[in-house]
């Protein structure tokens, strides 16, 4: 058994699919078959299921699965250790971001980052936050930024940044003069959100449902700047951070401060637990420490 049959065989579980893990692999199917085949009659086993449309993995092959992965992590590992030991400043990053917190605040970060460490690669990722956290999770990211709180063992997380979410209305709503609005008295509203699977879009929800009423949603979205046009329109409303407040046309868009109750809004930077950090990555989550002050 050698490094290069665990690749492959795990790549084709991973994706439960000979093409799939082919074109990852940039390797030819008849030859990633045979790698995968070659370790099978190694092991005197079958691992695959290849009886149905979508492939399966058998009992083997979810024992050699689960410990592929922590054999190839552990030697991904030894290559950032060593390359530390190098002490040379270079290194890539690959990040999960929510869309709506990569474009408020992660053009200043890396611009900031990059002028320390120009030689360090940043590789960002957009992702829902539920997304982002899953794939952390799994390895497939050094970090990624999520909205606390978040309550999960294996991971590790950083706060960096807190602000408040607000009520965002058409200039001539009802609502649009008030200096603050409470959660209650958006009962009636027609709301504009993001789509299931955004931190922003389960928030919300359960945000109106523990003022007592359940929102009436008429719209849902992937993209910031698609509901802010909508409520340019006067089709709803919607609750963003403050931050958006700066980015929306304000001719047309009044943000209003929520009370009773306020709104924090906390982001955080996580990492695997276990999962070695390189120094590219150290001194990423370093910088972030005083970007909320």
């Amino acid at each position: 058994m050698d490094i290069r049959q665990l690749t492959y065989f795990h790549a084709v579980a991973k994706h439960k699919s000979f093409t799939k893990a082919s074109t990852v692999l940039h390797l030819s199917q008849p030859s990633l078959s045979k790698m995968v085949k070659s370790l099978e009659d190694e092991l005197e086993m079958e691992l695959i299921d290849r009886s149905s449309r979508q492939i399966e993995l058998t009992e083997a092959g979810e024992i050699v699965f689960e410990q592929s992965k922590m054999i190839l992590e552990s030697l991904d590992n030894l290559s950032s250790n060593l390359y530390d030991l190098m002490n040379l400043k270079k290194g890539k990053i690959k990040i999960g971001i929510p869309p709506l917190i990569g474009f408020l605040f992660f053009p200043k970060i890396i611009k900031k980052f990059k002028a320390s460490y120009p030689e360090i690669q940043i590789q960002l990722v957009e992702h829902g936050a539920n997304r982002v956290q899953r794939e952390v999770n799994d390895g497939l990211l050094d970090l990624g930024v999520v909205v606390m709180p978040l309550n999960e063992d294996k991971l590790e997380i950083v706060s960096f940044l807190t602000e408040h979410l607000m009520l965002f209305v058409h200039h001539s709503h009802p609502l649009a003069n008030r200096e603050k609005v409470s959660m209650k008295e958006l009962e009636n509203e027609s709301f504009i959100i993001f789509k299931e699977g955004f931190t922003l879009h389960d928030r919300v929800i359960n945000e109106c449902l523990a003022a007592g009423f359940q929102p009436k949603i008429s719209y849902e979205s992937s993209q910031w700047d698609f509901i802010s046009g909508m409520i340019g329109e006067n089709l709803g409303v919607s609750i963003f951070p403050e931050s958006i407040a700066k980015k929306v046309d304000q001719n047309l868009i009044k943000a209003i401060p929520i009370v009773d109750p306020s709104l924090p809004y906390k982001l955080g930077i996580i990492k695997k637990k276990d999962k070695y950090v390189a120094y590219a990555t150290r001194e990423f989550i370093n910088m972030l420490s005083p970007f909320s002050e």
